[in-house]
């Protein structure tokens, strides 16, 4: 058989009848949008990673694009992110009129570089074109980034910091998630995602309750909420009354009913997502540069990324092996044109770097040891 990169079907089997009673629940309902399997994950949600308030939503990108509107950030602000990250991060700030600045990243954990960053702001800041508002940090494959260094930043700067945990759902720092420190976390459950659906969604964490309430709105197209309604007496349904230009972000009933069972066994996942990362990283050293997690950090592990100075080489002769791989990200955002003309102060030669070097290998809670033999020993073989 041939080895998957990711083995989605050996987790449903795990899950068995309890998922598909779930699904057919849902199913016989009749409340396929916004049925109480909903608010069942949000709270879920909450309990597991550290936060009051969790608002679930459509997509990733939506969980990233909600708290941009919230807090009104658009024209002339700018937000600071990578530009080695997916391009959902970046996406989402012209679509509300922002411009990002995209910032370095290290080249041990592949995150945010707090002293770049800072340094990006200050010029920002001389420039006097661009308004900061916002960083927005990526937990990429799986770890998070140098959240109380990138807080501290944010403090003083007077700006928001967004966790975009799509890829690290589920990381912690210092035993804390990410939404510690930052004003919001996002995640997505898109299916490869290590919490993912059998969809599209997403979900947004915060500690601010009025925050969650403007949330709550921009989510089905600015309806009122509570606090829009309160000692106001109207003729007609408040349902129907739009207090802000919101948008469709409601995640499938469906999609809450299946998360709902993942995140009963995902605590268990990371510890297998773990023992396969220090596996690897036990067999490889010194056949390639294996990751760095961030210390006091745990990772999710999305993905298993290795640097290879012949990256394209090794990719070939584990091809030729019947072992897949991906590039994670073979083309930095700022080189691909839409994003070009956005500002990266200082430069990004990391990230050039890395573009060049990076290689992800199989990686889920279900590879079983012998198989991963294959992968290292393949691996070992082409370093010689």
């Amino acid at each position: 058989m041939p080895i998957p990169f990711i083995d989605l079907q050996a987790q449903r089997q795990r899950l068995g009848q309890p998922l598909e009673d779930a699904i057919l629940k849902v199913v016989r309902s009749g409340a396929w949008i916004m049925g109480p399997e909903i608010a069942e994950l949000e709270k879920a949600l909450g309990e597991f990673g550290e936060a009051p308030f969790v608002l679930s939503c459509g997509s990733g990108t939506e969980a990233l694009q909600l708290p941009l509107m919230a807090w009104g950030i658009g024209p002339g602000d700018a937000v600071f992110c990578p530009s080695f990250t997916f391009a959902a991060t970046a996406e989402v700030m012209p679509l509300v009129g922002a411009s990002p600045v995209f910032v370095d990243v290290r080249p041990d954990t592949f995150t945010l570089d707090p002293e770049r960053l800072e340094a990006a702001i200050v010029a920002v800041k001389a420039e006097g074109v661009l308004t900061p508002r916002a960083i927005m940090a990526v937990c990429l494959f799986g770890q998070p980034a140098d959240y109380p260094a990138l807080a501290d930043i944010a403090r003083r700067h007077g700006l928001k910091l967004i966790a975009d945990s799509a890829q690290g759902f589920g990381c912690t720092l210092d035993g804390h998630h990410p939404i510690h420190w930052a004003d919001v976390a996002t995640t997505s459950f898109f299916p490869a995602k290590p919490l993912g659906a059998y969809g599209d969604g997403g979900a947004v964490l915060t500690k601010d309750a009025r925050l969650h309430d403007l949330l709550v709105s921009l989510r089905v197209h600015g309806q009122a909420v509570k606090s829009d309604v309160e000692g106001r007496t109207f003729d007609h349904d408040p349902k129907y009354l739009n207090m802000r230009i919101g948008m469709n972000a409601r995640m499938d009933t469906l999609q809450a009913a299946i998360l709902l069972q993942k995140l009963a066994i995902f605590p268990d996942e990371i510890e297998a997502r773990n023992r396969v990362a220090d596996r690897y990283a036990a067999g490889l050293e010194g056949a390639v540069e294996t990751p760095v997690v961030i210390p006091g950090g745990r990772s999710t592990w999305a993905q298993y990324t290795v640097k290879c100075a012949d990256r394209d080489g090794l990719a070939a002769h584990l091809r030729a092996a019947e072992i897949p791989t991906a590039v994670y990200y073979p083309l930095p955002l700022h080189r691909q044109g839409p994003y070009a003309g956005y500002p990266a102060p200082g430069g990004l030669p990391v990230t050039e770097a890395l573009c060049d070097q990076v290689l992800s290998l199989p990686m889920h809670p279900y590879l079983e040891p012998d198989v991963q033999d294959q992968v290292i020993a393949a691996v070992c073989a082409f370093a010689g």
